[in-house]
């Protein structure tokens, strides 16, 4: 049977005045002894994909999950922070039936060393077919930390791919000749865009986009297009909320508002020349694990907001926007566990991921007033 929480929640405003904001929602519970649930994709109000990082494609069908996972998922490194991560859909799916995973896998010659690797394939009937390589991390990592793994289509349809610094390949972040630290874009094949800033950089690779980032786990467009969201784990302190732009440097770890786990100090700046700076950053760290442009009806109050689910201490929060500015943040739920993962139904609703090994996929509802009490 579900599990189905009503709330009335006035949200906790921080920093920057803004009118409190109210709701009648309802928090119910899709499916739990999940196993390290990472991401969801959204095929239709109800039915979705999930990913478990243990390597397992999960399939809700009719609001119901189905107990055999999808066929045709290759092995994974689970491991660390290494896992099955993002699932995402071609934004002609419903056509090509193509879906994207990121995932960390073993070198099939040492394996002492892995990579995060991006493959497409075909999804139907509950069986994952026809699958290629668009992506493949360089150089190959003795770390199973840091991979980033999130993906987002952009409106041109070309892919991007976020890289993260592999933890101790952090000053290789700020070089053009690897990935680490890196926010990529190819076409939806894996080939590269002629338009990308280093193509042509004898001393770049040329599917570069941006560089300088840490540990980049969200990606999320506004309504228009205009501005490509990006966050990031700092540290101990200094996550960092960016709007990207192609060839630019974010400065991890030149620049950063965190300091080491230690207590010892990365780098004395937190700002530099050539160097963007966040729009927004946390000290001390939420540790951000996705974000998603809320530009659906079901709640107005949160239209033309970005959403984001926090690890630590573990909550969904709305960051209201001026443009490309922040003007105010809420914690809208918590106490429901590490929020891996945040998206979107069709009908405005909202679809959750608890992280760990006993993890829920949760959906979050308007209600009445009579169903809240």
């Amino acid at each position: 049977m579900r599990q189905i929480y009503c709330f009335f929640v006035t949200a906790i405003v921080f920093c920057c005045p803004i009118t409190k904001a109210s709701e009648n929602f309802i928090i119910e519970t899709i499916a739990s002894d999940l196993d390290h649930p990472w991401s969801i994709a959204v095929l239709s109000n109800n039915e979705f994909l999930f990913t478990e990082g243990v390597g397992r494609l999960r399939w809700v069908i009719d609001g119901k999950l189905d107990p055999k996972s999808v066929k045709g998922i290759p092995p994974v490194l689970f491991k660390g922070q290494g896992a099955l991560s993002d699932v995402v859909l071609h934004p002609e799916f419903e056509t090509n039936r193509y879906l994207y995973l990121s995932f960390s896998e073993t070198d099939s010659a040492d394996s002492d060393l892995n990579t995060l690797r991006v493959i497409r394939g075909k999804f139907e009937n509950g069986v994952f077919s026809d699958t290629s390589t668009v992506f493949s991390a360089t150089p190959l990592r003795k770390q199973a930390l840091h991979y980033g793994a999130r993906m987002l289509f952009l409106p041109d349809g070309t892919l991007l791919i976020t890289v993260g610094d592999a933890f101790n390949h952090r000053e290789d972040a700020q070089m053009l000749d690897n990935h680490f630290g890196k926010v990529i874009r190819i076409h939806d094949d894996g080939s590269v865009p002629d338009d990308n800033p280093y193509v042509g950089h004898n001393s770049a690779l040329p599917e570069i986009w941006t560089y300088g980032h840490r540990n980049m786990q969200g990606l999320a467009l506004d309504s228009q297009g205009k501005f490509v969201f990006e966050h990031e784990h700092g540290p101990k302190g200094g996550d960092e909320l960016n709007i990207l732009k192609p060839g630019l440097n974010y400065g991890w770890p030149a620049i950063t508002y965190g300091i080491d786990y230690s207590g010892a100090l990365i780098s004395p700046f937190a700002e530099k020349e050539g160097m963007e700076q966040p729009i927004k950053h946390w000290v001390p760290s939420i540790a951000p694990s996705s974000m998603v442009f809320y530009n659906k009806d079901m709640f107005p109050a949160w239209k033309g907001s970005l959403l984001l689910s926090a690890l630590v201490p573990g909550d969904v929060r709305r960051l209201s926007l001026r443009g490309k500015t922040v003007v105010a943040e809420e914690i809208l739920f918590d106490q429901l566990g590490r929020v891996r993962h945040i998206t979107i139904a069709h009908d405005g609703s909202l679809l959750m991921l608890t992280d760990g090994s006993n993890g829920k996929l949760m959906r979050v509802s308007r209600s009445d007033a009579s169903a809240s009490n």
